[in-house]
């Protein structure tokens, strides 16, 4: 039995949710977000709580058992509380600002790399080797920090580079001298 599968989902009192088919769409005070979700699984909404059931214990179906409770969590608390991911910049000289709806990053580079916000996503700079990237999307929240960090990845020896805050990079030993 799937351990997040079988959790109900609560839905606060200030998010209405509503269910089509595999179609869920989710409206709360932040935004709204909408999702085709995959049609085996069973979803059952009573009230305030959610619950999605699947029909077999087929390996395809234990698979998206979890999965599909997910996205809908993920969903009511985008639109509710909101998701962000910090990130560090770390490197003599590497520093970010923004400039009306972009940030642009001095990381070493022969140029300066430039991130635009939007789909629903904010980048705020609250100082300059801090960036925080927010949305109500978690995958989109992830993929636009995970974008910016490849752009200058941790390197091993000195630890310069963008991370994620409490992220640890662990160092190697340079080499040694005769």
């Amino acid at each position: 039995m799937s351990r997040i599968g079988v959790k109900p989902v609560e839905v606060p009192s200030d998010v209405e949710v509503k269910i089509d088919n595999n179609a869920v769409s989710v409206k709360g005070p932040k935004g709204e977000l909408s999702r085709e979700l995959h049609g085996d699984m069973i979803l059952k909404q009573e009230e305030n709580v959610i619950t999605v059931e699947r029909p077999s214990d087929h390996k395809d179906h234990k698979a998206l058992h979890g999965t599909t409770r997910s996205m809908i969590q993920n969903m009511v608390d985008g639109v509710s509380k909101g998701f962000e991911k910090k990130l560090e910049l770390v490197g003599v000289g590497y520093r970010a600002q923004k400039s009306g709806n972009k940030v642009i990053l001095n990381v070493g580079l022969s140029h300066p790399v430039e991130f635009v916000e939007g789909d629903g996503l904010e980048i705020d700079v609250p100082s300059n080797t801090e960036l925080i990237v927010k949305g109500i999307d978690k995958e989109k929240v992830g993929a636009l920090a995970s974008n910016i960090r490849s752009q200058r990845t941790p390197e091993p020896y000195k630890g310069k580079g963008i991370r994620y805050s409490g992220e640890y990079v662990q160092q190697k030993e340079g080499k040694t001298g005769k």
